[in-house]
C-alpha cells in the first residue's frame, strides 16, 4: 500500500508545472483510493497518505531550501531541516484524508469513495488557515490551463475545481473496485456533473462579455531583471533606478497609462532616499500613474517596517500605500518563534516586517485597483476582499528572483492566473526577473515574459465592475464540505456510524 501512496504522490507532482500535465490530476489519487477500498486498516492508510504527501510536496517544493538560504540567510543544513519539517507537516493533510476515507470505506464499502472529495477539500481548507496557512498549489490549480474546467472557479473558487477533480478520481477508483450495478448511479451522477462543468465553462468562454465591458486602460509592466546579488548593493542603486526609469519611459511612449514595477523595485526606501524624487518626476514627465513596490518605515510608539506598494498620480504625488498582509515565513518573519527559538539567531539577514492593516484598494484616477504583494496572491479570500472593496483591476507585484529557474515561478504564475478567473477581473503581474504577464478575466494569458530577461510588456485591460458568484459567496462550498467532514468524523470516531 505504501507503493500506491508513492505512485499517487508522483502523479500529483506530475499534475503541476513544470514536470507534467493537468490530466494527471484526474487520476492521481486513484492508486491510493483503490488500495484503500480493498479494506486497508486506518493506520496503514495514514502511512500511505503520508507517503503520498511526502512525495508530492518534496516534488513541488524543492526550491524552498534555496529560498530560505537566500531570503532568510540560513545555512544550508538548517534550511534543509526546516524545509523537511514543512514538507512533513504538509504531508499530514493527505494522511488525515486517507485515514478518514479508509474508516468510511471499512464501514460503508466502495460507495464511501464519494466522500473522498469533500474530505480532501476540507484538508485543503485547513492547509489554507492553520499556522498562518501555506496553500501553495492546491489541487484545483492543476486545471488553470484547462479553461473550460477552470471557469468553475468563477462560481466556487479554486476549491470548486479541486472538488470536481477529486470527485472524478473517486469515480474512476469506484469503477475499478465495484460492480457496475452498485456504482452505476454515482458514476452517472459524476459524469453528469463533469459534463455540466464543461458546458458551463465553454459557454462562459464563448460569451466573452467581460472583455467587452468596462473602461479600457493601457498598462505597462516593467521587468527590471535585477539579480539578488545586485539588488541591495549600494554601488548599483543608481544604475538600477535608471534602468527602471528608462524602461518606464519606453512603455510610456507606447501609451501606458498605468506603469507597474515589481515588489521592492526600488533598491532603497522610497520615502527616505533622494532617488524617490526621480520616480515622482517620472510620473510628471510621462503623465502616467505609477504602482511600484518599496519599503516604508513608520514611527509611532514603536518603529515598524512594511513591505509596501505605492501609487503615484500623474502629478507625482503619493495617492495611496498598501502594506503587505501575508508575510513570507523565514523571510519576512519567523513563525512560531517561541517554538523555533533555535532558528532565530541563525536567520542573520532577516528584517522583521510588520503585517499590514491599511487600505485594500489603490486609486488610479477615478478608478480603483489593488495589488497582492508576492505570495499574497495565493490567498483567494484576500484577493476577494480587494474586489469587494471596489477593485476594478487586480495587480500583483513580486520578486521571484529567489526561485532561480526552478518550477516555482511557473507555479506562482499559475496560481495568480486563477485569481483572475475567480474574480472576473483582468490581472497584471510585474515580476522582477519574471514571469510578468497580463491575464484576462477568463484566465487567458494575453502577454507573458520569460525568466531572467529585461523587458517591458504593454497591453490593454478593462476596469470591470460587478461580482462573480464566487465574489459574492466566497468559500461557501468549501465550508459546507468542512461541516460535512466534521459531522462524519464525529460519527465515525464515536462509533455511531
Amino acid at each position: 500500500m505504501l507503493l500506491s501512496g508513492a505512485l499517487s504522490g508522483v502523479l500529483l507532482v506530475l499534475s503541476f508545472p513544470t514536470w507534467g500535465h493537468p490530466l494527471a490530476a484526474w487520476v492521481a489519487l486513484v492508486p491510493l483510493l483503490v488500495t484503500m477500498a480493498g479494506g486497508a486498516p486506518p493506520r496503514l492508510a495514514f502511512s500511505a497518505g503520508l507517503v503520498a504527501g511526502l512525495v508530492h510536496f518534496a516534488g513541488i517544493l524543492p526550491w524552498l531550501t534555496q529560498v530560505m538560504m537566500q531570503f532568510g540567510g540560513m545555512p544550508r543544513p538548517l534550511a534543509m531541516v526546516l524545509n523537511g519539517l514543512l514538507i512533513l507537516y504538509l504531508a499530514t493533510f493527505p494522511a488525515a484524508w486517507a485515514t478518514l476515507t479508509a474508516l468510511l470505506l471499512r464501514r460503508f464499502g466502495s460507495l464511501a469513495l464519494m466522500a473522498a472529495a469533500p474530505i480532501w477539500l476540507t484538508t485543503e481548507l485547513a492547509r489554507l488557515w492553520l499556522l498562518g496557512g501555506f496553500p501553495w498549489e492546491l489541487l484545483g490549480y492543476s486545471q488553470t490551463s484547462v479553461l473550460p474546467v477552470a471557469q468553475l472557479a468563477s462560481l466556487f473558487g479554486v476549491h470548486g475545481v479541486t472538488l470536481i477533480v477529486v470527485l472524478v478520481n473517486s469515480a474512476v477508483a469506484m469503477a475499478l473496485v465495484a460492480p457496475w450495478r452498485t456504482v452505476r448511479t454515482p458514476m452517472l451522477a459524476t459524469a453528469g456533473v463533469v459534463a455540466a462543468v464543461v458546458v458551463f465553462g465553454t459557454v462562459r468562454l464563448a460569451d466573452n462579455r467581460l472583455v467587452e465591458s468596462g473602461t479600457p486602460l493601457r498598462v505597462g509592466l516593467v521587468q527590471g531583471n535585477i539579480t539578488q546579488d545586485q539588488k541591495w548593493d549600494p554601488a548599483l542603486s543608481a544604475s538600477i533606478l535608471e534602468r527602471y526609469l528608462s524602461l518606464s519611459r519606453d512603455t510610456a511612449r507606447d501609451g501606458a497609462e498605468l506603469i507597474v514595477w515589481p515588489e521592492s523595485a526600488t533598491p532603497f526606501g522610497f520615502e527616505e532616499h533622494p532617488g524617490g524624487e526621480a520616480i515622482r518626476q517620472l510620473a510628471r514627465d510621462t503623465g502616467a500613474h505609477l504602482l511600484f513596490g518599496s519599503t516604508q518605515r513608520q514611527q509611532d510608539t514603536v518603529a515598524r517596517l512594511f513591505n509596501a506598494a505605492f501609487t503615484l498620480g500623474p502629478d507625482g504625488r503619493t495617492k495611496a500605500v498598501y502594506h503587505k498582509r501575508h508575510l513570507v515565513p523565514f523571510g519576512e518573519y519567523v513563525p512560531l518563534s517561541s517554538l523555533l527559538f533555535f532558528a532565530q539567531p541563525l536567520v542573520e539577514s532577516i528584517v522583521p516586517f510588520t503585517p499590514g492593516t491599511g487600505p485594500l484598494t489603490l486609486p488610479i484616477g477615478p478608478h480603483l485597483t489593488s495589488t497582492a504583494i508576492c505570495y499574497e496572491i495565493i490567498y483567494p479570500a484576500l484577493v476577494r476582499s480587494f474586489v469587494r472593496e471596489g477593485s476594478q483591476l487586480l495587480t500583483t507585484i513580486t520578486n521571484d528572483a529567489w526561485y532561480g529557474r526552478s518550477a516555482a515561478p511557473h507555479q506562482h504564475f499559475q496560481q495568480a492566473t486563477m485569481r483572475a478567473i475567480e474574480q472576473g477581473r483582468y490581472l497584471v503581474r510585474a515580476a522582477n526577473t519574471g514571469i510578468s504577464g497580463v491575464v484576462d478575466p477568463y484566465g487567458r494569458v494575453l502577454a507573458r515574459s520569460g525568466l531572467f530577461e529585461t523587458t517591458i510588456l504593454n497591453a490593454e485591460v478593462r476596469l470591470i465592475d460587478g461580482l462573480t458568484v464566487y465574489g459574492r459567496i466566497g468559500d461557501l462550498l468549501a465550508y459546507l464540505c468542512l461541516v460535512v467532514t466534521l459531522i462524519t468524523s464525529v460519527g465515525v470516531w464515536t462509533g455511531r456510524w
